[in-house]
């Protein structure tokens, strides 16, 4: 199989592995174009255990890969800021893991555009993204029960 027609897993970061929304009035921090939440959001499962499944997967041909947005009120300095919060989030909770593609991009972004076949899938806690996804798309409460049985 080539790499064109690998099965890619992608995850939506706040909401899905990161507590963005867990973070104490998380909203006036964007608001305030302060990167805090990102940095600091805990994770929303067991890091190691998704890490070892995402390994797996990886080794027996799936391709793994980060879709998150931007924060909706960002200008350009405060979007790098942010890219690069998110992008030390995953090296610190998810060391091991070596993304395929990592896509930090700006709010709204229709996420079904960086599907590859019809085949990727999607974990998302927004359900509008779920709905306009091209492959299978699931809800954040069982990723770690989905991964095991793939």
């Amino acid at each position: 199989m080539n790499m064109a027609t690998k099965t890619t897993i992608w995850f939506d970061m706040d909401g899905t592995v990161a507590d963005l929304y867990g973070i104490e009035n998380w909203l006036n921090y964007l608001l305030e174009k302060d990167p805090y939440p990102y940095k600091n959001a805990k994770p929303l499962m067991r890091m190691n255990t998704l890490a070892y499944r995402l390994n797996k997967l990886q080794k027996s041909g799936y391709r793994i890969g980060i879709i998150s947005w931007l924060s909706k009120s960002g200008d350009a300095t405060y979007n790098a800021e942010v890219t690069k919060a998110k992008i030390e989030w995953l090296k610190k909770h998810l060391a091991s893991v070596k993304f395929d593609e990592i896509n930090i991009v700006a709010y709204g972004t229709p996420k079904q555009n960086f599907a590859r076949t019809t085949n990727d899938i999607l974990f998302d806690d927004e359900e509008k993204n779920r709905k306009d996804w091209t492959g299978k798309a699931y809800d954040v409460d069982m990723i770690l029960e989905r991964l095991r049985e793939m």
